[in-house]
Protein backbone atom coordinates (compact mmCIF):
# COMPACT_ATOMS: atom_id res chain seq x y z
CA UNK A 1 0.00 0.00 0.00
CA UNK A 2 3.02 2.68 1.07
CA UNK A 3 4.31 1.61 -2.70
CA UNK A 4 1.30 2.51 -4.48
CA UNK A 5 0.77 5.81 -2.41
CA UNK A 6 4.33 6.77 -3.13
CA UNK A 7 3.82 5.97 -6.60
CA UNK A 8 0.80 8.11 -6.83
CA UNK A 9 2.76 10.73 -5.08
CA UNK A 10 5.58 10.91 -7.77
CA UNK A 11 3.14 10.78 -10.84
CA UNK A 12 1.08 14.01 -9.27
CA UNK A 13 4.90 15.88 -8.44
CA UNK A 14 5.78 15.04 -12.05
CA UNK A 15 2.76 16.04 -13.93
CA UNK A 16 2.82 18.86 -12.41
CA UNK A 17 6.31 19.89 -12.18
CA UNK A 18 6.19 19.26 -16.12
CA UNK A 19 2.98 21.31 -16.25
CA UNK A 20 4.10 24.28 -14.98
CA UNK A 21 7.87 24.11 -15.93
CA UNK A 22 8.93 22.42 -19.45
CA UNK A 23 6.73 25.36 -20.99
CA UNK A 24 8.81 28.40 -20.21
CA UNK A 25 10.38 29.00 -23.33
CA UNK A 26 6.83 29.53 -24.56
CA UNK A 27 6.75 32.48 -22.82
CA UNK A 28 8.80 35.02 -25.18
CA UNK A 29 6.17 33.58 -27.95
CA UNK A 30 2.87 34.15 -25.86
CA UNK A 31 4.21 37.34 -25.08
CA UNK A 32 4.94 38.04 -28.99
CA UNK A 33 1.38 37.10 -30.12
CA UNK A 34 -1.12 39.31 -27.81
CA UNK A 35 -1.21 42.05 -30.04
CA UNK A 36 -1.84 39.98 -32.81
CA UNK A 37 -4.44 38.54 -30.87
CA UNK A 38 -6.55 41.42 -30.28
CA UNK A 39 -6.22 42.82 -33.80
CA UNK A 40 -7.73 39.28 -35.10
CA UNK A 41 -10.01 39.86 -32.72
CA UNK A 42 -11.42 43.02 -33.58
CA UNK A 43 -11.07 42.63 -37.77
CA UNK A 44 -13.43 39.46 -36.96
CA UNK A 45 -15.82 41.40 -34.95
CA UNK A 46 -15.61 44.29 -37.16
CA UNK A 47 -17.01 41.67 -39.96
CA UNK A 48 -18.82 38.82 -38.75
CA UNK A 49 -20.68 36.26 -41.37
CA UNK A 50 -23.65 34.04 -40.63
CA UNK A 51 -24.10 30.43 -39.95
CA UNK A 52 -22.86 28.78 -43.56
CA UNK A 53 -21.94 31.95 -45.10
CA UNK A 54 -18.37 32.47 -43.47
CA UNK A 55 -16.45 32.91 -46.63
CA UNK A 56 -14.51 35.64 -45.96
CA UNK A 57 -13.68 34.69 -42.58
CA UNK A 58 -12.60 31.47 -43.81
CA UNK A 59 -10.53 32.57 -46.18
CA UNK A 60 -8.65 35.10 -43.86
CA UNK A 61 -8.35 31.96 -41.47
CA UNK A 62 -6.94 29.87 -44.09
CA UNK A 63 -4.68 32.82 -45.11
CA UNK A 64 -3.01 33.19 -41.52
CA UNK A 65 -2.82 29.09 -41.15
CA UNK A 66 -0.50 29.21 -44.37
CA UNK A 67 1.47 31.85 -43.30
CA UNK A 68 2.25 29.87 -40.67
CA UNK A 69 3.25 26.78 -42.84
CA UNK A 70 1.10 24.40 -41.48
CA UNK A 71 2.01 21.15 -42.99
CA UNK A 72 -2.11 21.27 -44.43
CA UNK A 73 -5.25 23.40 -44.47
CA UNK A 74 -8.18 22.21 -45.60
CA UNK A 75 -11.39 24.74 -46.66
CA UNK A 76 -14.80 24.14 -46.93
CA UNK A 77 -15.07 21.66 -44.43
CA UNK A 78 -18.87 21.02 -43.94
CA UNK A 79 -19.70 24.23 -46.46
CA UNK A 80 -16.91 26.75 -45.06
CA UNK A 81 -15.14 25.17 -41.87
CA UNK A 82 -11.17 25.37 -42.13
CA UNK A 83 -9.18 22.31 -40.48
CA UNK A 84 -5.54 23.03 -40.31
CA UNK A 85 -2.39 20.36 -39.16
CA UNK A 86 0.72 21.26 -37.75
CA UNK A 87 2.52 18.21 -36.63
CA UNK A 88 4.90 18.64 -33.71
CA UNK A 89 8.78 17.94 -33.65
CA UNK A 90 8.85 15.12 -31.91
CA UNK A 91 6.36 11.92 -31.80
CA UNK A 92 3.21 11.79 -29.74
CA UNK A 93 -0.48 11.85 -30.28
CA UNK A 94 -3.15 13.75 -32.55
CA UNK A 95 -5.29 16.16 -30.57
CA UNK A 96 -7.68 18.90 -31.54
CA UNK A 97 -8.38 22.43 -30.67
CA UNK A 98 -11.84 24.03 -31.82
CA UNK A 99 -13.63 27.46 -32.39
CA UNK A 100 -16.83 28.29 -33.64
CA UNK A 101 -16.94 31.12 -36.66
CA UNK A 102 -20.54 32.06 -37.07
CA UNK A 103 -22.04 35.71 -36.25
CA UNK A 104 -25.44 36.08 -35.39
CA UNK A 105 -28.97 37.91 -36.60
CA UNK A 106 -28.49 40.84 -33.94
CA UNK A 107 -27.64 44.58 -34.11
CA UNK A 108 -24.77 45.42 -32.53
CA UNK A 109 -25.33 48.42 -29.69
CA UNK A 110 -21.75 48.36 -28.03
CA UNK A 111 -20.59 51.53 -29.55
CA UNK A 112 -17.07 50.10 -29.75
CA UNK A 113 -14.95 51.63 -32.26
CA UNK A 114 -14.63 48.42 -34.55
CA UNK A 115 -18.44 47.69 -33.71
CA UNK A 116 -19.99 45.72 -37.12
CA UNK A 117 -22.27 47.09 -39.37
CA UNK A 118 -22.03 43.78 -41.52
CA UNK A 119 -26.26 43.08 -43.15
CA UNK A 120 -26.58 39.83 -43.77
CA UNK A 121 -29.98 37.37 -44.83
CA UNK A 122 -31.66 35.08 -42.05
CA UNK A 123 -33.76 32.47 -42.87
CA UNK A 124 -34.86 34.92 -46.36
CA UNK A 125 -35.00 37.87 -43.70
CA UNK A 126 -32.65 40.76 -44.42
CA UNK A 127 -30.66 41.23 -40.81
CA UNK A 128 -27.70 43.36 -39.18
CA UNK A 129 -25.25 41.06 -37.84
CA UNK A 130 -23.14 40.66 -35.16
CA UNK A 131 -20.15 38.47 -32.78
CA UNK A 132 -22.73 38.22 -30.04
CA UNK A 133 -21.94 35.33 -28.69
CA UNK A 134 -17.96 35.75 -28.43
CA UNK A 135 -16.76 33.83 -31.68
CA UNK A 136 -14.35 36.01 -32.86
CA UNK A 137 -12.78 36.15 -29.64
CA UNK A 138 -12.45 31.89 -30.05
CA UNK A 139 -11.45 32.27 -33.61
CA UNK A 140 -9.05 34.92 -32.99
CA UNK A 141 -7.49 32.18 -29.55
CA UNK A 142 -6.96 29.59 -31.66
CA UNK A 143 -5.37 32.12 -34.65
CA UNK A 144 -2.74 32.65 -31.35
CA UNK A 145 -2.40 29.55 -30.20
CA UNK A 146 -1.41 28.25 -34.08
CA UNK A 147 1.04 31.19 -34.14
CA UNK A 148 2.52 29.80 -30.71
CA UNK A 149 2.81 26.00 -31.59
CA UNK A 150 4.13 26.88 -34.95
CA UNK A 151 6.85 28.92 -33.79
CA UNK A 152 7.91 26.09 -31.15
CA UNK A 153 6.95 22.94 -33.18
CA UNK A 154 10.47 21.45 -32.85
CA UNK A 155 9.69 21.03 -29.17
CA UNK A 156 5.79 19.74 -29.78
CA UNK A 157 5.08 15.97 -28.99
CA UNK A 158 2.50 15.05 -31.67
CA UNK A 159 0.32 16.76 -34.08
CA UNK A 160 -2.30 19.10 -33.83
CA UNK A 161 -5.32 19.60 -35.94
CA UNK A 162 -7.15 23.13 -35.59
CA UNK A 163 -10.68 22.91 -36.35
CA UNK A 164 -12.49 26.50 -36.97
CA UNK A 165 -16.28 25.49 -37.03
CA UNK A 166 -18.90 27.18 -39.21
CA UNK A 167 -22.73 27.39 -37.96
CA UNK A 168 -22.13 26.43 -34.32
CA UNK A 169 -25.34 28.35 -34.27
CA UNK A 170 -27.47 26.29 -36.12
CA UNK A 171 -27.48 26.14 -40.04
CA UNK A 172 -30.33 27.89 -42.01
CA UNK A 173 -33.54 26.36 -41.97
CA UNK A 174 -33.05 23.09 -44.88
CA UNK A 175 -29.58 23.10 -44.65
CA UNK A 176 -26.88 20.67 -43.05
CA UNK A 177 -23.83 22.14 -41.15
CA UNK A 178 -22.20 22.28 -37.71
CA UNK A 179 -20.13 19.94 -35.47
CA UNK A 180 -22.27 17.33 -37.07
CA UNK A 181 -21.37 17.94 -40.40
CA UNK A 182 -17.97 18.99 -39.77
CA UNK A 183 -17.35 15.20 -38.31
CA UNK A 184 -19.94 13.04 -41.16
CA UNK A 185 -16.55 14.97 -43.51
CA UNK A 186 -13.98 13.26 -41.34
CA UNK A 187 -12.56 16.24 -39.00
CA UNK A 188 -12.56 13.25 -36.79
CA UNK A 189 -11.48 10.42 -39.21
CA UNK A 190 -8.47 9.15 -41.19
CA UNK A 191 -4.76 9.16 -40.69
CA UNK A 192 -4.90 12.10 -38.63
CA UNK A 193 -7.58 11.36 -36.22
CA UNK A 194 -7.40 13.31 -32.95
CA UNK A 195 -7.92 11.06 -29.41
CA UNK A 196 -8.68 14.08 -27.47
CA UNK A 197 -10.08 17.99 -27.96
CA UNK A 198 -10.28 20.88 -26.04
CA UNK A 199 -12.58 24.08 -26.88
CA UNK A 200 -13.00 27.26 -24.98
CA UNK A 201 -16.23 29.84 -24.60
CA UNK A 202 -16.01 33.34 -23.87
CA UNK A 203 -18.67 33.67 -20.96
CA UNK A 204 -19.74 36.48 -18.08
CA UNK A 205 -17.33 35.74 -15.28
CA UNK A 206 -14.00 36.74 -13.37
CA UNK A 207 -11.87 37.89 -16.52
CA UNK A 208 -9.40 35.51 -17.44
CA UNK A 209 -10.74 32.89 -15.19
CA UNK A 210 -11.72 29.40 -16.77
CA UNK A 211 -14.52 27.90 -15.36
CA UNK A 212 -15.23 23.87 -15.59
CA UNK A 213 -17.46 20.71 -14.58
CA UNK A 214 -16.61 17.66 -14.45
CA UNK A 215 -19.34 15.39 -16.41
CA UNK A 216 -22.18 18.06 -17.32
CA UNK A 217 -21.84 21.50 -17.84
CA UNK A 218 -24.33 22.41 -20.56
CA UNK A 219 -27.34 20.97 -21.27
CA UNK A 220 -29.02 19.44 -24.20
CA UNK A 221 -31.15 21.02 -26.33
CA UNK A 222 -33.78 20.43 -28.81
CA UNK A 223 -36.20 22.87 -30.40
CA UNK A 224 -39.76 21.87 -29.73
CA UNK A 225 -42.41 22.60 -32.52
CA UNK A 226 -46.70 21.98 -31.37
CA UNK A 227 -49.39 22.37 -34.07
CA UNK A 228 -53.07 22.84 -32.94
CA UNK A 229 -55.79 22.69 -35.34
CA UNK A 230 -59.06 23.79 -34.41
CA UNK A 231 -62.56 24.50 -36.22
CA UNK A 232 -62.76 28.40 -36.93
CA UNK A 233 -66.23 29.99 -35.87
CA UNK A 234 -66.93 33.61 -35.29
CA UNK A 235 -65.62 34.84 -31.80
CA UNK A 236 -69.21 35.38 -30.95
CA UNK A 237 -70.26 31.72 -30.84
CA UNK A 238 -67.51 29.99 -29.81
CA UNK A 239 -69.22 26.98 -29.23
CA UNK A 240 -69.76 26.47 -32.93
CA UNK A 241 -66.26 25.69 -33.25
CA UNK A 242 -62.87 24.25 -31.75
CA UNK A 243 -60.73 27.10 -30.21
CA UNK A 244 -57.05 26.39 -30.94
CA UNK A 245 -55.92 29.12 -28.78
CA UNK A 246 -57.80 28.05 -25.92
CA UNK A 247 -56.58 24.56 -26.18
CA UNK A 248 -52.93 26.12 -26.53
CA UNK A 249 -53.10 27.88 -23.68
CA UNK A 250 -54.10 24.86 -21.49
CA UNK A 251 -51.00 23.04 -22.93
CA UNK A 252 -48.85 25.76 -22.35
CA UNK A 253 -49.85 26.19 -18.29
CA UNK A 254 -48.91 21.92 -18.14
CA UNK A 255 -45.86 22.10 -20.45
CA UNK A 256 -44.83 24.35 -17.21
CA UNK A 257 -46.20 21.55 -14.72
CA UNK A 258 -44.45 19.20 -16.21
CA UNK A 259 -40.58 19.79 -14.86
CA UNK A 260 -42.22 20.39 -11.28
CA UNK A 261 -44.24 17.73 -10.77
CA UNK A 262 -43.19 15.05 -13.01
CA UNK A 263 -39.42 14.76 -12.93
CA UNK A 264 -36.95 13.68 -10.51
CA UNK A 265 -35.01 16.83 -10.18
CA UNK A 266 -32.39 15.03 -8.40
CA UNK A 267 -31.47 13.64 -11.10
CA UNK A 268 -30.89 16.95 -13.47
CA UNK A 269 -33.00 20.00 -13.79
CA UNK A 270 -35.46 20.58 -17.34
CA UNK A 271 -36.86 23.67 -18.65
CA UNK A 272 -39.45 23.86 -21.42
CA UNK A 273 -40.13 27.31 -23.08
CA UNK A 274 -41.99 28.58 -25.36
CA UNK A 275 -41.33 31.50 -26.94
CA UNK A 276 -43.30 31.76 -30.14
CA UNK A 277 -46.82 31.65 -30.15
CA UNK A 278 -48.96 32.39 -33.48
CA UNK A 279 -52.32 31.97 -34.41
CA UNK A 280 -55.51 34.36 -35.70
CA UNK A 281 -55.89 37.90 -37.95
CA UNK A 282 -58.52 39.68 -35.79
CA UNK A 283 -60.08 39.87 -32.34
CA UNK A 284 -63.49 38.71 -33.28
CA UNK A 285 -62.87 35.18 -35.40
CA UNK A 286 -61.52 32.42 -33.62
CA UNK A 287 -58.84 31.13 -36.12
CA UNK A 288 -58.42 26.84 -37.35
CA UNK A 289 -54.65 26.63 -35.75
CA UNK A 290 -52.18 28.03 -33.80
CA UNK A 291 -48.21 26.89 -33.83
CA UNK A 292 -46.36 26.77 -31.01
CA UNK A 293 -42.18 26.84 -30.79
CA UNK A 294 -40.32 26.43 -28.13
CA UNK A 295 -37.17 25.03 -26.57
CA UNK A 296 -36.10 21.65 -24.39
CA UNK A 297 -33.22 21.63 -22.02
CA UNK A 298 -32.13 17.95 -19.89
CA UNK A 299 -28.94 17.22 -17.94
CA UNK A 300 -29.96 13.42 -17.69
CA UNK A 301 -31.18 11.13 -20.54
CA UNK A 302 -33.70 9.41 -18.09
CA UNK A 303 -35.15 12.89 -17.21
CA UNK A 304 -35.64 13.21 -20.76
CA UNK A 305 -36.79 10.09 -22.10
CA UNK A 306 -39.72 11.01 -18.74
CA UNK A 307 -40.49 14.46 -19.74
CA UNK A 308 -41.19 13.27 -23.74
CA UNK A 309 -43.09 10.78 -22.66
CA UNK A 310 -45.07 13.17 -20.44
CA UNK A 311 -45.49 16.09 -22.69
CA UNK A 312 -46.85 13.78 -25.49
CA UNK A 313 -49.51 12.30 -23.13
CA UNK A 314 -50.41 15.92 -22.01
CA UNK A 315 -50.34 17.58 -25.01
CA UNK A 316 -52.93 14.43 -26.83
CA UNK A 317 -54.92 14.48 -23.73
CA UNK A 318 -55.54 18.41 -23.81
CA UNK A 319 -56.58 18.61 -27.28
CA UNK A 320 -58.21 15.28 -27.62
CA UNK A 321 -60.73 16.81 -24.42
CA UNK A 322 -61.29 19.81 -26.52
CA UNK A 323 -61.77 18.24 -30.21
CA UNK A 324 -58.78 19.60 -31.33
CA UNK A 325 -56.20 17.86 -33.66
CA UNK A 326 -52.35 18.49 -32.40
CA UNK A 327 -49.25 17.57 -33.96
CA UNK A 328 -45.78 17.40 -31.71
CA UNK A 329 -42.24 17.59 -33.19
CA UNK A 330 -38.88 17.93 -31.56
CA UNK A 331 -35.64 18.45 -34.33
CA UNK A 332 -32.12 19.56 -33.74
CA UNK A 333 -31.37 17.57 -30.90
CA UNK A 334 -27.86 18.13 -29.25
CA UNK A 335 -26.60 16.62 -26.65
CA UNK A 336 -24.92 17.70 -23.12
CA UNK A 337 -21.52 19.44 -23.39
CA UNK A 338 -19.15 19.03 -19.96
CA UNK A 339 -15.76 17.28 -19.40
CA UNK A 340 -14.65 14.27 -19.75
CA UNK A 341 -14.01 13.24 -15.69
CA UNK A 342 -10.31 11.54 -15.89
CA UNK A 343 -9.02 14.34 -19.46
CA UNK A 344 -9.75 16.92 -16.53
CA UNK A 345 -8.40 15.26 -13.55
CA UNK A 346 -5.14 15.16 -15.82
CA UNK A 347 -5.13 18.63 -17.55
CA UNK A 348 -6.00 20.25 -14.19
CA UNK A 349 -2.34 21.56 -13.95
CA UNK A 350 -1.85 23.04 -17.32
CA UNK A 351 -5.59 24.92 -16.82
CA UNK A 352 -3.78 26.40 -13.45
CA UNK A 353 -0.77 26.93 -15.41
CA UNK A 354 -3.05 29.24 -17.87
CA UNK A 355 -5.02 30.77 -15.69
CA UNK A 356 -3.30 30.66 -12.20
CA UNK A 357 -4.61 28.29 -9.44
CA UNK A 358 -7.02 30.71 -7.69
CA UNK A 359 -8.81 31.31 -11.60
CA UNK A 360 -9.78 28.03 -12.18
CA UNK A 361 -13.13 27.60 -10.54
CA UNK A 362 -15.85 25.26 -10.63
CA UNK A 363 -19.21 26.20 -12.57
CA UNK A 364 -22.58 25.80 -12.14
CA UNK A 365 -24.90 24.08 -14.62
CA UNK A 366 -25.67 26.21 -17.50
CA UNK A 367 -28.68 25.61 -19.63
CA UNK A 368 -27.54 27.17 -22.57
CA UNK A 369 -26.09 24.27 -25.49
CA UNK A 370 -23.07 23.86 -27.38
CA UNK A 371 -22.79 21.49 -30.54
CA UNK A 372 -19.35 20.83 -29.13
CA UNK A 373 -20.80 17.71 -27.47
CA UNK A 374 -20.96 16.04 -31.00
CA UNK A 375 -17.28 16.03 -30.93
CA UNK A 376 -17.62 14.28 -27.02
CA UNK A 377 -19.68 11.36 -28.24
CA UNK A 378 -16.64 10.60 -30.48
CA UNK A 379 -13.86 11.31 -28.21
CA UNK A 380 -12.61 12.35 -24.87
CA UNK A 381 -12.73 16.30 -24.70
CA UNK A 382 -12.57 19.68 -22.30
CA UNK A 383 -14.69 22.24 -22.63
CA UNK A 384 -14.39 25.85 -21.10
CA UNK A 385 -16.08 28.95 -20.05
CA UNK A 386 -13.48 31.60 -20.20
CA UNK A 387 -14.52 34.53 -17.86
CA UNK A 388 -14.48 38.12 -19.92
CA UNK A 389 -16.12 40.86 -17.14
CA UNK A 390 -14.57 43.74 -17.19
CA UNK A 391 -12.78 44.17 -13.51
CA UNK A 392 -15.50 44.56 -10.70
CA UNK A 393 -18.20 43.69 -12.83
CA UNK A 394 -20.64 41.14 -11.19
CA UNK A 395 -21.39 38.09 -14.00
CA UNK A 396 -25.37 39.29 -13.50
CA UNK A 397 -24.33 42.74 -14.13
CA UNK A 398 -22.64 42.36 -17.15
CA UNK A 399 -24.22 41.51 -20.73
CA UNK A 400 -25.14 37.99 -21.65
CA UNK A 401 -23.98 36.13 -24.85
CA UNK A 402 -26.32 36.88 -27.82
CA UNK A 403 -26.80 40.33 -25.72
CA UNK A 404 -26.69 43.41 -29.04
CA UNK A 405 -24.33 45.08 -25.48
CA UNK A 406 -22.01 41.73 -25.37
CA UNK A 407 -18.67 42.69 -25.27
CA UNK A 408 -15.65 40.19 -23.88
CA UNK A 409 -12.74 42.29 -22.35
CA UNK A 410 -9.80 41.98 -24.64
CA UNK A 411 -7.46 41.36 -21.31
CA UNK A 412 -9.00 37.45 -20.98
CA UNK A 413 -7.86 36.45 -24.54
CA UNK A 414 -4.29 35.27 -23.43
CA UNK A 415 -5.33 33.56 -20.70
CA UNK A 416 -7.44 31.27 -23.61
CA UNK A 417 -4.08 31.10 -25.86
CA UNK A 418 -2.49 29.79 -22.81
CA UNK A 419 -4.93 27.18 -21.85
CA UNK A 420 -5.38 25.63 -25.56
CA UNK A 421 -1.26 25.85 -26.14
CA UNK A 422 -0.93 23.91 -23.17
CA UNK A 423 -3.35 21.74 -23.92
CA UNK A 424 -1.21 20.78 -26.78
CA UNK A 425 1.96 21.13 -25.02
CA UNK A 426 0.99 18.81 -21.81
CA UNK A 427 -1.29 16.11 -23.53
CA UNK A 428 1.23 13.68 -24.58
CA UNK A 429 3.08 13.96 -21.07
CA UNK A 430 0.05 12.95 -18.98
CA UNK A 431 -1.61 10.95 -20.93
CA UNK A 432 1.50 8.09 -21.86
Amino acid sequence: MKSLIWSLMLVLVSTWSYADGHKAPLDKSLANVEQKVIQWRRELHENPELSNREFETAAKIAKILNSLDFDSVKTKVAHTGVVGTLVGGKPGPVIALRADMDGLPVEEKTGLPFASKAKGEFNGNPVNVMHACGHDTHMAMLLGAAQVLADNRAELAGTVKFIFQPAEEGPPVGEEGGAKLMIDEGVLSGPNAPEAIIGLHAWPGKTGALYYRSGALMAAAESLFISVEGVQTHGSSPWGGVDPIYVSSQIMTALQGIPSRFLDITKGPAVITIGSIHGGVRGNIIPDKVEMMGTIRTFNAEVRDVLHDKMHKAVQGIADAAGAKVTIETHGYTPVTGNDPALLRKMMPTLQWAAGEENVLESRLITGAEDFSRYQEKIPGLFLMLGTNDPGVAPEDSPSNHSPFFSPNEAALMTGVRALVGFAFDYAAVNN
